[in-house]
């Protein structure tokens, strides 16, 4: 099973993603809003699982991202927040 540290870090793409549909530098050509919308929320979905991931006992060799030091989880937690902000903004 991977570490915490490579959940996470899959978790990157997520978001990469979310920042860049806020910031307008993700390629969002031919998608319309609500397209745009579902998309970061699929992602927002994502970081929301990965973030809560943790071992249902001693025997169970699931990372506990849950669990882990808020530091390693900063930017995934602040892009939750940015996605659900631009879902708000943008419905």
């Amino acid at each position: 099973m991977a570490t915490v540290t490579e959940v996470l870090t899959a978790g990157t793409d997520s978001v990469t993603l979310i920042d860049g549909v806020k910031a307008g530098s993700w390629d969002v050509t031919g998608m319309d809003q609500s397209e745009i919308n579902d998309m970061v929320q699929r992602n927002v979905d994502h970081l929301e699982i990965v973030l809560a991931y943790a071992p249902v006992d001693s025997d169970d060799d699931t990372p506990d991202v849950a669990g882990a030091a808020d530091s390693k989880k900063t930017t995934h937690v602040a892009a939750i927040a940015t996605g659900k902000k631009y879902i708000t903004d943008n419905s």
